[in-house]
């Protein structure tokens, strides 16, 4: 009898919980962006982890989601109703955070050789502040 609430508090938080939260609207903008840019580094398929979510908690595993994976592996077959969204929501969050982090690395490399190239008198400060706009707008995904 005890059992019943106990499940019944798992099942509630683990639905609060197991849905991945997802890109918000801007976020899912600039990801469009990136990929219509073709700057997007996808090392998940958010396809791939939705089929997984099938799975018992594959969705959460695939998405480096554990502690949601072990939950929804407990709470499988109900799990799949969520474990597919969190899946692909996670996938997509994956591939976003790597993207931005490649596409600021390249952008401080770009900015630090222009920075170089004023230290050492290769251009004026009119050439390095042209320059340096055109690398931020290079840079600009929103």
């Amino acid at each position: 009898m005890k059992a019943k609430p106990l499940l019944l508090v798992t099942l509630v938080s683990s639905l609060a919980t197991g849905c991945a939260s997802g890109l918000n609207s801007m976020q899912k903008r600039e990801y469009q962006a990136f990929k219509q840019n073709n700057v997007l580094v996808e090392e998940k398929n958010p396809t791939t982890g939705a089929v997984l979510g099938i799975l018992p908690g594959g969705g959460s595993f695939y998405a480096r989601e554990p502690g949601l994976g072990i939950v929804n592996l407990l709470l499988w077959p109900v799990s799949v109703l969520w474990d597919p969204v969190s899946g692909y929501e996670g996938a997509m969050e994956i591939n976003y955070d790597i993207t931005k982090q490649k596409l600021q690395k390249d952008k401080d490399q770009e900015v630090s050789r222009l920075d170089d190239r004023l230290a050492t008198g290769q251009i004026d400060n009119t050439e390095y502040v042209l320059a340096k706009r055109q690398i931020e707008q290079k840079y600009s995904f929103e």
